[in-house]
């Protein structure tokens, strides 16, 4: 099959073109900008554009199919060319549904801790020797791609967000996989520019469920008050499985699960790590997988990319980088930090990035989720919020949304940088969380730098 791509260097995308290209089909693709290390991986495969820019050209009548990313506008002409020449049009989640239609669908959803509790499934299923195909979010350690594609399995396994499906189809991604089993983690209102109220956000929720094809099966988490009330809402002819968090203990700074005779000790940590695990050990119970096989998997579960991620420390020190942006995630992970490392301070930096979180109207859902840090501090980029098209924020306006009188606010990175490393780090922790990159702050490399000074 020919399949030429629009917006080929998207993360989702790219791992899709890959996937197909490793299967035998022809791909093309444009973009307009590609960034690390989607470049270096479409290179490494052969699919780089010679150009980037829009190039109309690529597209004719003897391609099967084009995908659509998110990134390309409405008016991008390749989509308009291909629409005019009637060359079917795929966006990223119709594709992997189309290849999915005759497999199990597994979609696991919810505000946070999704990319979690799907690399959690594919960690555990691999091992128990179950074969499946899948769509996670984070690159995954073991993993080659973010995307697997089969002639063979019989199941498949996607991360079910809840963001548009492009820009001429405004559906949430997870309403197109109709799953026969799915999970909720968590519902926090996110992604305001498309959902502008709480209800209609929520009410996403409640048709995703209503979606489950006949006789599938809801796993959700008991423990999150909006879950309940949107399971109990919809969803009348399927099996609703709760999850709540397990008994657990922590000892050293290592976490241990407390099951039967034995404790299972983890390499994750946090009280929501613990309930992703539930939620993915739920699953694996409705997929033929028990209790021994998913805790002599699990245990060696390293987490997924970017979720407290540790990247770098010593015996006094730990730096950790987690996707955290949305005020949930936020109070989450910090909590998750303090609690497994109670005897060390706790220095914790978020980026305004986000399309939410830059909006002053929104802003004050942060209050109080940094207040079980000793050191918190906030970074963003006035040019940032100026291509957002938002009203400018004053340290003033985020001190108080925060209300943390502690709160230092940073707008310049490298100020940020020389900060940090003139801290002293004895017995203190590091946690950056962004799903940006502190206008390319090199955090890993400050990381190193900082957990090299002990001594």
């Amino acid at each position: 099959m020919k399949i030429h791509f629009i917006a080929i260097g998207g993360s989702a995308m790219h791992n899709l073109a890959i996937a197909l290209a490793r299967k035998g089909y022809s791909i093309t693709g444009s973009d307009d900008e590609i960034f690390e290390p989607s470049r270096s991986r479409l290179r490494d495969y052969g699919l780089l554009p010679e150009e980037t820019g829009w190039f109309p050209g690529k597209i004719h009548r003897g391609l099967d199919a084009v995908v659509l990313g998110m990134h390309a506008r409405d008016d991008n002409p390749e989509l308009k060319k291909a629409a005019g020449l009637g060359v079917r049009i795929y966006s990223y989640p119709e594709f992997l549904y189309e290849h999915s239609k005759e497999k199990t669908r597994i979609v696991i959803g919810g505000s946070h801790g999704k990319t979690t509790i799907t690399a959690m499934l594919l960690h555990v299923i691999r091992r128990a020797g179950v074969h499946a195909d899948f769509m996670v979010g984070a690159q995954l350690k073991g993993f080659d791609v973010m995307v697997q594609l089969s002639d063979e399995a019989s199941l498949m396994i996607l991360e079910g967000d809840e963001y548009l499906t492009s820009a001429i189809d405004r559906r949430p991604k997870f309403h197109i996989y109709k799953p026969h089993l799915a999970l909720i983690s968590g519902i926090s209102w996110d992604h305001i520019n498309v959902f502008p109220t709480w209800e209609g956000y929520r009410q996403e929720f409640i048709r995703f469920i209503n979606l489950i094809e006949p006789g599938g099966a809801l796993v959700y988490c008991n423990e999150e008050p909006e879950v309940v009330r949107v399971a109990d809402e919809a969803g009348v002819n399927l099996k609703k499985i709760p999850y709540g968090l397990p008994e657990y203990k922590i000892i050293d700074g290592i976490t241990s699960i407390v099951s039967g005779r034995h404790d299972i000790s983890l390499e994750i940590f946090g009280r929501h790590n613990l309930l992703n695990m539930e939620g993915a050990r739920k699953i694996c119970h409705l997929l033929g997988i028990g209790d021994d096989q998913f805790y002599a998997a699990i245990a060696s579960f390293p987490g997924a990319s970017n979720r407290l991620e540790l990247l770098a420390g010593n015996s006094s020190t730990s730096v950790y980088k987690d996707f955290a942006h949305s005020p949930s995630k936020l109070k989450a992970t910090a909590d998750a930090v303090k609690e497994q490392f109670p005897h060390r301070q706790l220095v914790a930096c978020m980026e305004l990035h986000t399309f939410s979180s830059l909006n002053e109207h929104f802003l004050d859902h942060y209050s109080g989720t940094l207040d079980n840090v000793d050191i918190p501090l906030v970074y963003f980029n006035p040019h940032t919020i100026e291509l957002k098209r938002l009203p400018a924020l004053s340290e003033k306006k985020i001190r108080m949304a925060f209300n943390n009188d502690n709160l230092r606010i940073f707008t310049d990175s490298q100020k940020l940088a020389d900060e940090l490393e003139g801290m002293d780090w004895t017995n203190r922790n590091l946690l950056m969380m962004s799903s940006g990159n502190f206008d390319d702050l090199q955090i890993r490399e400050l990381a190193e730098r900082i957990a090299g000074k002990e001594g």
